[in-house]
């Protein structure tokens, strides 16, 4: 069983990034792709607590449905939010990574590397090819 969690979609490169940072420590997370196994009410409250972040910053307004169902309206409360995100999990941002060191919306990707509680076994680039870990496992100046 492993003590670190990946919410977890593998369409968006940032969250498969993240994966591939987990993995090159030899870790293997428990994934859950939410957007088949949504939080409940509860868990989703409790990650935003968790992160200590406002409710709104944890909502895609990239997503088309954003706009769509003008989530960008100041006066909605954090219930109406996660109201939306519940109902369309395709709102809720990724990845969100827990592990024994903190729990922490991984954007850009390389923002898990402050929880992991293991360290990098080898040199790392994201799919693009931007290097973030060297051949030593450090990171690489400015990441």
């Amino acid at each position: 069983m492993s003590n670190i969690t990946i919410y977890h979609n593998p369409r968006c490169g940032t969250s498969r990034n993240t994966l591939a940072l987990i993995r090159n420590t030899g870790a293997e997370p428990e994934i859950i792709e939410y957007l088949l196994t949504p939080p409940t009410r509860e868990k989703l409250a409790a990650l935003i607590a968790q992160m200590a972040i406002p409710v709104r910053e944890l909502i895609r307004a990239k997503e088309k449905l954003y706009d769509e169902l003008q989530l960008d309206d100041p006066a909605l409360s954090d219930d109406a939010l996660m109201d939306a995100m519940l109902a369309h999990p395709i709102l809720i941002n990724r990845p969100i990574v827990v592990t024994p060191l903190g729990t922490r919306l991984c954007r850009p990707s390389e923002a898990v590397l402050d929880i992991l509680p293991l360290p990098q076994r080898a040199a790392f680039a994201k799919e693009d090819g931007e290097p973030v870990i060297d051949e030593k496992g450090e990171r690489v100046a400015g990441r």
